[in-house]
């Protein structure tokens, strides 16, 4: 148990060059690594999910960097989601009994759960794991869940791999910063127009 304690405390304590020089010792199991650390974090949240996605921008480069994090992180969030859906069904009932105001805040994810659960997602700050977890304790779709969890994942991670790739190099390709305010503008507008489909559905 101590040892399980002392690698987590390890975990949470990296900086961007220890978690390179972690992944980087598991280099014989491929990208794999670089999958697996995404979903970890959203089944431990202490673990630094901004120096894991930097670590893999830096290692395997900016797309290919990305698109590990992008997937390790939505597939992590779908795990939480879905352990909350099964495992956690009564207990969204007497949560809800047991705390009768949060039945307006259930209402809201569960009927505008798009655009709060894509803002949620965007922003690395967030307490990504509650989240997940009160979305599968409420009667929230888990299309409508993946679908704005996968899409905000995007924003963030992209945002954190561009700026965080080859950082050296930021300053003489200022088009990685117009790249990044452009993505940031058509997902916005895009979780808009998927908002309005939903809503009149």
């Amino acid at each position: 148990m101590s040892q399980w304690q002392d690698w987590l405390h390890h975990l949470k304590s990296l900086d961007l060059e220890h978690m390179e020089r972690t992944l980087r010792s598991y280099s014989a199991y491929g990208p794999l690594p670089g999958l697996l650390m995404p979903i970890a974090e959203a089944l431990i949240p202490a673990l630094p999910l901004i120096v894991i996605v930097a670590a893999n921008a830096n290692i395997y480069g900016l797309w290919y960097g990305f698109l590990l994090s992008w997937l390790g992180a939505t597939m992590g969030a779908s795990i939480v989601f879905w352990l909350a859906r099964k495992l956690g069904r009564r207990l969204g009932g007497r949560f809800r009994r047991r705390f009768p105001k949060s039945e307006r805040f259930f209402d809201w994810v569960e009927h505008r759960g798009f655009t709060p659960l894509f803002l949620f997602a965007c922003f690395p700050f967030t307490p990504s794991a509650l989240i997940n977890i009160v979305a599968g304790l409420s009667k929230l779709p888990f299309q409508t869940f993946f679908l704005a969890t996968l899409l905000g994942k995007s924003v963030m991670i992209f945002s954190i791999s561009i700026v965080s790739a080859d950082i050296s190099n930021l300053g003489r390709q200022p088009w990685r910063i117009f790249v990044l305010i452009t993505v940031l503008a058509v997902m916005w507008f895009l979780g808009k127009q998927l908002e309005r489909k939903y809503a009149i559905k």
